[in-house]
């Protein structure tokens, strides 16, 4: 394998799959018989997951709601896909841990970066629910924030599509698709793939981040191998 510490980013759209809200099993069984797969080659693996399957504060399921109230609602989803993405890789025989940035702990451990960083090297999958703990944050930058603090060498973000565009490939079919592009373009053009928070924290630490697709079934095995399944931003 290519890498051997990984951060893969989960949007919680991709756990719905096709269902119009919710989580849809089939989907998380092939994420985690994918995960599965990496593991078993020694690659160390962290996920941080979203909750725009279950609650989103900005489009739509909190008009009218406080900001920061609603952000958090929304790491309480998080949360939620994390807990049910742990039950699916530990039915696939992956030994995982949820810590969350909020304390709950009847149901996870809190994040504490020392140990997460003992479970990887343990081989256990680490899921960060909860998002970084604060509003105004998306889990986009909990991702590069998380990343940076376990010293991943990547920043792997699982999306509805195959890389990354100059708009969006489902409305325009005149999309065109960037196998690479650097921090700066993607900050100087405003390319909606993460937002600029993460995109520079990113930058900062050097980490780069690919993005692909995760409905095709391998590709997670395939981007932890280095195979050009996407976008690399670098």
């Amino acid at each position: 394998m290519t890498y051997k510490r990984v951060l893969l980013k989960l949007s919680g759209e991709a756990l719905m799959g096709q269902k119009p809200y919710g989580i849809d099993p089939a989907i998380v069984q092939s994420i985690a018989e994918d995960v599965a797969r990496v593991v078993a080659s020694d690659v160390q693996l962290a996920i941080v997951v979203g909750g725009g399957n279950i609650f989103r504060g900005l489009k739509g399921s909190a008009d009218g709601m406080d900001r920061a109230t609603a952000d958090y609602v929304g790491m309480l989803a998080t949360v939620m896909n994390a807990i049910s993405l742990q039950d699916g890789l530990e039915r696939v025989g992956v030994e995982t841990r949820v810590q969350t940035a909020i304390e709950m702990q009847e149901i996870a451990e809190p994040y504490i970066r020392r140990r997460a960083i003992r479970h990887l090297e343990k081989g256990r999958v680490v899921v960060f629910g909860g998002g970084c703990g604060n509003p105004f944050f998306t889990t986009d930058t909990t991702a590069a924030l998380r990343a940076a603090e376990i010293n991943s060498e990547v920043v792997m973000k699982a999306t509805k599509v195959d890389g990354v565009y100059d708009c969006d490939p489902n409305k325009y079919n005149e999309a065109k698709k960037f196998s690479s592009l650097s921090y700066q373009q993607v900050l100087s053009d405003e390319i909606a793939v993460m937002d600029s928070t993460a995109i520079a924290l990113c930058k900062d630490n050097n980490i780069p981040i690919m993005v692909f697709d995760i409905f095709k079934k391998g590709n997670i095995s395939r981007a932890v191998a280095g195979e050009s399944i996407g976008s690399l931003i670098s």
